[in-house]
């Protein structure tokens, strides 16, 4: 595939059985999402991870469907080749059968989304069977389900231990069985993980769950270091793009301050004429 191809579904199919790792990243806004686009990400996901990311919350449970919407439209206005997948927020997926695909729906067809992510695990598995019975593309999420975060008390690591272990392989045959097109797994170890992402044919995304999985995932705002607060294990920064921002805006301001800027080279000019009419013939430009 080049760099110029439309990524799609059977493109990250094909991935996986090439072993040809998936580069997924966040994106909650154009420019962002311009640049991840450029340097060649295969998927770009609209997080609700915004809540906390952009938005300022504690966690993701107060995002909305107009949040979901708003940042989605945002970046599938940049995104021309990268598979964009908005999330579904909390509660928009618990509710009836046609609410759920009504919610679904509009991401597609006004936020221009091409797929949707939920979270949850075999309970979840009849909501996604249905979703895709009406066209809907659903990558499932299971481990460390951010909108479960009151139920799992805290941000832990899940599948730890044997049987919890063995309830996400089930989990995930379940959404694999369903017609999901992938999987994220969060916070998983990586073991487990590794064998999840061997015993089903559809691909897995990690995020901090280790090497074996098909495709990692991580947050933009994290990547570039950028006004990100939460620093997990599984992150790796690449370049501290808030400290650089930080500083020029420090440099801005004392200038400001200091009545250097504008400079001179910054300022437009009146001709004479213009002057002379606006403020009299006496005054100069």
């Amino acid at each position: 595939m080049t760099r110029t191809q439309a990524v799609t579904t059977a493109t990250l199919r094909k991935q996986k059985q090439e072993k040809n790792p998936i580069a997924v990243i966040t994106a909650y806004d154009y420019p962002s999402a311009k640049l991840v686009e450029e340097a060649g990400v295969d998927v770009i996901l609209v997080g609700d991870s915004l809540g906390m990311v952009v938005l300022g919350y504690d966690s993701t449970v107060p995002v909305t469907m107009d949040d979901m919407l708003h940042h989605t439209k945002a970046v599938t206005r940049a995104a021309k080749r990268a598979f964009v997948v908005a999330d579904m927020p909390f509660l928009s997926y618990h509710g009836s059968v046609e609410q759920t695909i009504a919610n679904a729906g509009r991401l597609m067809q006004e936020g221009l989304a091409k797929a949707v992510k939920i979270e949850g695990g075999s309970e979840i598995a009849p909501v996604v069977k249905k979703l895709t019975q009406a066209g809907i593309p659903v990558m499932a999420h299971i481990g460390l389900t951010p909108q479960a975060v009151h139920q799992l008390g805290g941000f832990k690591v899940q599948g730890r231990d044997a049987a919890a272990a063995r309830k996400l392989l089930a989990d995930a045959q379940a959404l694999a069985d369903a017609g999901a097109f992938a999987i994220v797994l969060e916070c998983v170890p990586e073991e487990v993980a590794a064998v999840i992402s061997k015993s089903i044919d559809i691909p897995t995304i990690g995020i901090g769950a280790g090497a074996g999985c098909d495709g990692q995932v991580l947050v933009f705002h994290d990547v570039v270091s950028f006004a990100s607060s939460i620093k997990p294990k599984f992150v790796k920064q690449y370049v501290q793009v808030g400290e650089l921002i930080e500083t020029a805006v420090s440099s801005y301001v004392k200038e400001v301050k200091a009545g250097s800027f504008p400079g001179k080279e910054h300022v437009f000019h009146a001709d004479e004429e213009t002057v002379a009419h606006l403020y009299g013939e006496g005054v100069k430009a």
